[in-house]
């Protein structure tokens, strides 16, 4: 009798055949087609396992679930998984760790050339027919010699800090635990508090995770204390940001720009005011996916699931405790 393996996130039929391609003998996989914790009870119910993307698996979706043995996250953050129910119910929770680091590194280096330069709004300005070459919403910076300060420095962050040194960049960094001086010379970092990061970088970019100690991190008071010439770049989790701050700073102009993959409430509404800014960047939390990133993450995915099959345990890297 095969296992299941459920995808909660709605996706396409094409997508469901690429997954189909990489699973285990003895796996069949079925996937979300709308949105709603009534249809993930629905698709879960006769699950062995289950994955989750960018969807939230609260708890009543869990109890919908007869005998799911493994959910498994699709990426790192479990900020929206009900990890307290799923002990509850004796589900093993488990993740990719690391397995975006790169893919989302690189997307926070485009986002932050992005912002600087206006790409984004030149981007869009011409695809309405306007040749918007004249003046921009601000000014425009390059990213060589500038100062940048990452916030939350797990793989993610040092991927970034590899990728800025080709920049010429100063890079400062704050981390709960700092890094060995010998690690901080071989990545060419200082660690540095939050109130010097905000206060001396040219961008700064978070990579945190979000918890209670996180939330609202980047408040009206963080935006008076950084530069009027600064950038903020998130592509951590939306909560880490205080939205309402965020728009009245790029309004009146605080801080010079932004640019942010994920935000509070997803999907976006489309009546966000986020959306009427000239100085913000914009995307759809998009910045872990890559095609040549996929079937790695994937193969590691259902490896851990068959594991759980065989009786075995999942490696402790990826255990989320």
């Amino acid at each position: 009798m095969p296992e299941t393996i459920c995808l909660l996130d709605m996706t396409t039929p094409e997508r469901a055949e690429k997954l189909r391609a990489l699973l285990p003998p003895g796996f069949v996989l079925t996937h979300g087609t709308a949105r709603g914790e009534e249809h993930m009870k629905e698709i879960i119910a006769d699950a062995d396992y289950a994955i989750a993307g960018q969807v939230a698996v609260g708890g009543e979706v869990l109890r919908a679930a007869k005998k799911l043995k493994l959910l498994h996250k699709w990426g790192v953050g479990v900020d929206n998984l009900d990890l307290a129910a799923a002990r509850e119910l004796g589900i093993t929770v488990a993740r990719t760790t690391g397995s975006n680091a790169i893919p989302v590194a690189e997307f926070a280096l485009g986002l932050t050339l992005s912002a600087l330069r206006f790409i984004g709004y030149g981007h869009a300005e011409l695809k309405k027919g306007h040749w918007a070459s004249g003046p921009m919403p601000g000014d425009a910076f390059m990213l060589s010699g500038k100062t940048v300060g990452i916030v939350g420095f797990g793989a993610i962050g040092q991927n970034l800090a590899k990728l800025l040194r080709g920049f010429g960049c100063t890079i400062l960094y704050s981390k709960r635990q700092p890094l060995s001086p010998e690690d901080e010379a071989r990545l060419g970092v200082r660690h540095a508090t939050l109130s010097e990061i905000l206060e001396h970088s040219d961008i700064v970019s978070l990579h945190c995770p979000l918890t209670p100690e996180t939330a609202n991190l980047i408040d009206a008071a963080a935006f008076k204390a950084m530069k009027r010439t600064a950038v903020l770049v998130n592509v951590a989790r939306g909560g880490v940001v205080d939205e309402a701050a965020l728009i009245q700073a790029l309004k009146t102009r605080e801080i010079s720009g932004a640019a942010m993959d994920v935000f509070s409430i997803e999907p976006l509404p489309a009546d966000s005011e986020l959306l009427t800014l000239d100085n913000l960047v914009v995307t759809p939390h998009i910045a872990a996916m890559a095609a040549d990133n996929f079937a790695p993450t994937v193969s590691r995915m259902f490896a851990n699931m068959a594991l759980v099959s065989a009786g075995k345990p999942v490696p402790i890297g990826d255990l989320v405790p």
